[in-house]
């Protein structure tokens, strides 16, 4: 998607981008689908193979062979409405509007390694190992954003854009901030040790009303209720330019989601701190009702509350940055241009992708070919290498049936030989009303 400008959307990605046309409308809620899973950890094959392994011991290879930055993402969007449109007339150029509203659904998690092992093997063969309790770490929200971007030409080599967001949080989970650990070691007056220092937090909001013994509403009616100027709001703001250096040779970057969600409503926040330490072999949590057991001990020590204290989420910050070199001017069959604005036939380039986490950003490199058989018919050709595969081969294509534009996309297509083995799928669509713009008087 990003900088093909023939497709209106091109401009979400970046707010500067070289969008020629006059105005656009979307299909309400057709204009813009995307949908986005993947996982640097393993596949689902990994996991339900039919190879004769038994499950318990391929679950354990699978996690064996992860690290705590392993991760699995989901991302859904979905476009409510959009549209934009150039002001000025053809003599004068004051710029470009572009506005509309969509629905996003966000999921983030590390592979909580030590948490899983110690759950699958229990400690008996890691004496001495310290559990690390910090690698769980997720979050989960579903948001709608409202927004309204500008785009100007400040001169003939420079485009500058710039876009405002209104967050409205449907739901929110948010559980990054955890440390603590699990240890059993020997000891110099007991056989063992055992240890658990604990500091977890899970913040949500939006939830806790669903989840109440006499909430007797249709959960589908009012998570979509706060979607719509119901939930927490936030702010946020994109940023972006395009820069040519020759007419054929094209530099663009943007940065997007710079921006926060104040979470003030139906928040209900869940922690569990304290430190235990037992000294023996078992600490045997049995007779939990007894007040004098190892496990009312434990209770007193590592206690779990809940707490309804208001909090800020900030948004994933995305930046992209890339590099166009353009050749093969086409014919006046070809394209229907003014001589100034002639289309090359032919792009090759780069795109780096970075995005922030809770932990380490994420990177993607990608080189790509373009190929504009028409002003009506544009195909881009991707090889991306990212923490998901080294074999990403992507597609997409854009074409114009009169005023009617449609968009199909889609990433890692040799995955879908087997889609069980893929370990990032990701496709998106889209179908738009494009009016060209005019370079001549309208008489």
């Amino acid at each position: 998607m990003y900088n093909l400008t023939s497709v209106p959307q091109s401009l979400m990605t970046n707010p500067g981008a070289d969008f020629k046309y006059r105005y656009y409308f979307g299909v309400p809620l057709l204009s813009g689908m995307s949908f986005k899973v993947g996982s640097s950890g393993f596949s689902t094959y990994d996991l339900f193979a039919n190879d004769g392994v038994n499950f318990n011991q391929k679950l354990r290879n699978a996690v064996y062979s992860t690290n705590r930055n392993d991760h699995l993402a989901i991302n859904e969007q979905i476009e409510i409405f959009n549209g934009g449109i150039k002001l000025g007339d053809w003599l004068e150029d004051k710029g470009y509007l572009s506005f509309g509203m969509y629905q996003e659904f966000d999921f983030w998690s590390y592979m909580p390694k030590d948490v899983v092992v110690l759950a699958l093997d229990g400690n008996q063969n890691y004496i001495g190992k310290s559990f690390n309790l910090s690698d769980l770490s997720a979050k989960a929200e579903m948001l709608s954003v409202l927004h309204v971007g500008y785009h100007k030409n400040v001169s003939e080599k420079l485009i500058v854009g710039a876009r405002g967001k209104i967050y409205f949080s449907g739901f929110n989970a948010t559980s990054t901030r955890n440390s603590g650990y699990i240890v059993t070691r020997p000891s110099n007056t007991t056989m063992y040790e055992q240890i658990i220092s604990s500091d977890l937090e899970l913040r949500t909001s939006g939830i806790s009303k669903y989840t109440a013994d006499n909430y007797n509403g249709d959960v589908a009616t009012d998570v979509r209720k706060q979607l719509l100027f119901g939930g927490d709001l936030g702010l946020g703001f994109d940023l972006g330019f395009t820069y040519y250096p020759k007419k054929n040779t094209q530099i663009t970057a943007s940065i997007l989601d710079v921006g926060f969600i104040r979470h003030t409503k139906d928040v209900e926040n869940f922690t569990y701190k304290g430190y235990y330490k037992y000294e023996g072999i078992n600490p045997g949590f049995t007779d939990l009702d007894d007040p004098g057991s190892v496990y009312s001990d434990f209770q007193d020590a590592v206690k779990s509350d809940t707490l309804y204290n208001k909090y800020t989420t900030w948004r994933p910050i995305k930046l992209n940055a890339s590099y166009q070199y353009s050749y093969g001017i086409s014919t006046e069959e070809d394209c229907v241009c003014t001589a100034m604005e002639k289309r090359y036939k032919n792009a090759v380039g780069a795109q780096l992708f970075m995005m922030s986490t809770p932990r380490l950003p994420i990177t993607a490199l990608t080189g790509f070919y373009q190929r504009n058989f028409s002003d009506k018919l544009q195909l881009k050709a991707t090889y991306t290498l990212d923490s998901y595969s080294y074999t990403n081969i992507g597609l997409g294509l854009s074409a114009n049936l009169g005023l009617f534009n449609m968009y199909f996309m889609a990433d890692n297509l040799l995955a879908y030989r087997d889609v069980s083995k893929a370990k990032s799928l990701s496709f998106q669509f889209g179908f738009n009303f494009i009016f060209k713009d005019s370079n001549e008087p309208p008489y």
